[in-house]
């Protein structure tokens, strides 16, 4: 079983993300060690971005804040390398392929696997060019997470067939942020997506409160969740680990109940 998986082994997951940097590394660091002490099962972490197209404004806002920080990927590196002393769940980069290709694919896929990272998210490489990145990564044992979008309709068996790690279902079209509500037919998304793998799957995208967290949950292995923990690191900024913390507990609280 990949490492990726192993978020998956004791029931539904609950799966934050926060963009590394803002405020500044040493505060990203406090937190990720936060939300897995709150019981996150994996922590996707965000490589700050100039252009991230698929996020709404609370993640923009957050990558401009990382990088006008001096946020850099090689010092997001060193900082999973010390996560890793005492972090142990599985990790997991979200990013833009832009950051990838310009670092150097190979060398980023090599430093994921000596620092410990278990999967990689690419929101803007389309499953038809997932091959410019999948067999690098591979190679280096991290798994390249596939998304799954509404619009993804003809073609989810052929993702869900090659699918590593999890499967990021995508709850609604649009770019990430908090929603009221989420009108997408999830349940007839995942039954598409288990028709077709054994791969956990989990949902993102608009979710925010737990009683969205426990539905989303119910119809899939896991919930998501990122602009809400992101809207929570601007309001506190330094001080913000204690209330992201009880943020994550309220919510793998609410999964565990799916």
């Amino acid at each position: 079983m990949s490492n990726t998986r192993k978020a998956f082994a004791n029931g539904k997951a609950f799966i934050p993300f926060i963009t590394c940097g803002d405020p500044d590394l040493e505060t990203t660091a406090k937190v990720v060690r936060a939300m897995a002490a709150a019981g996150a099962d994996l922590i996707e972490l965000g490589v700050p971005f100039s252009d991230p197209t698929a996020e709404g404004p609370v993640i923009m806002e957050a990558n401009v804040r990382a990088l006008s920080a001096g946020t850099t990927t090689d010092k997001v590196f060193d900082m999973v390398r010390d996560l890793r002393k005492d972090v142990t769940i599985p990790l997991a980069f979200m990013t833009y392929a832009n950051v990838v290709f310009s670092y150097g694919t190979e060398k980023f896929a090599s430093i994921c696997a000596e620092i410990g990272m278990d999967a990689v998210i690419l929101p803007d490489v389309p499953f038809e060019e997932k091959e410019d990145f999948a067999p690098i990564f591979r190679k280096y044992g991290i798994d390249l997470v596939s998304l799954i979008a509404p619009t993804s309709a003809e073609r989810i068996a052929m993702i869900a067939k090659e699918a590593e790690g999890f499967i990021y279902i995508v709850s609604s079209l649009g770019v990430t942020g908090v929603r009221n509500e989420i009108t997408t037919d999830i349940g007839a998304l995942v039954e598409q997506v288990r028709a077709n793998t054994k791969t956990p799957c989990a949902v993102g995208f608009g979710i925010s409160k737990p009683e969205q967290a426990r539905k989303m949950a119910g119809f899939s292995d896991g919930a998501i969740v990122g602009s809400a923990i992101v809207r929570l690191m601007a309001q506190y900024g330094r001080d913000a680990a204690p209330h992201v913390a009880e943020y994550v507990k309220q919510m793998k609280d609410a999964v565990r109940e799916a």
